[in-house]
């Protein structure tokens, strides 16, 4: 457990900490970045993608989409972690980015992955990044995606512009489980509400 001490040191100073003995405090230390500082370590960031610790490789890979598109092959890296957690936050940073070359990682793991917090994460990531490629893989997870993921779909398909997709909503607003008929519901109430005033 680190002491009163450590922690007010890390926190005035979390780069200090990413080279720590205790796991702890180095994932507490990556966490506490901001951008300015995660660029300041980028290099300390990048070898912590090795970490043995877990939750330290889980707080890097969200802290690497501070760093942008520089951090990409880093990402790429922990694609295949063993951690369903690790790969969550791979997904979740790459909707940080927002770079359309991560768009075929997060559709395998939306399809296959076989964590339902990875397949989520990665198909909130698609709605993120909002390149048009993503819409064919929403659109298809929509209809035919576990339930959970189907909502997570109708949430991440909103931010785009595409004939097909209004249709494929009131679908949803039909489907046989009622969270995913709910978050249709919601969406299609709100694009109506919006179209008449």
């Amino acid at each position: 457990m680190p002491s009163r001490e450590e922690l007010v040191a890390l926190t005035a100073e979390p780069g200090r900490f990413l080279s720590s003995a205790d796991p702890q405090l180095r994932r507490m230390a990556v966490t506490a970045l901001d951008h300015e500082q995660a660029t300041a370590h980028r290099d300390e960031l990048l070898a912590l993608t090795h970490d043995t610790n877990t939750a330290v490789r889980a707080a890097v890979a969200e802290a690497l989409g501070l760093l942008g598109r520089d951090a990409m092959p880093s990402l790429a890296e922990l694609e295949d972690d063993e951690s369903e957690t690790v790969r969550e936050a791979v997904a979740a940073a790459y909707g940080t980015v927002g770079d359309p070359a991560a768009i075929g990682w997060l559709t395998q793991a939306a399809y296959e992955d076989e964590s339902r917090q990875v397949r989520e994460g990665a198909v909130a990531s698609l709605g993120s990044i909002g390149s048009p490629a993503a819409v064919d893989t929403l659109l298809d997870l929509i209809a035919s995606g576990p339930p959970q993921v189907r909502r997570r779909a109708i949430a991440a398909v909103t931010v785009f512009e595409d004939d097909r997709i209004e249709p494929a909503l009131r679908r949803a607003a039909l489907d046989r489980n009622p969270g995913v008929r709910e978050a249709a519901e919601m969406v299609v109430g709100r694009q109506i509400r919006v179209e008449g005033s």
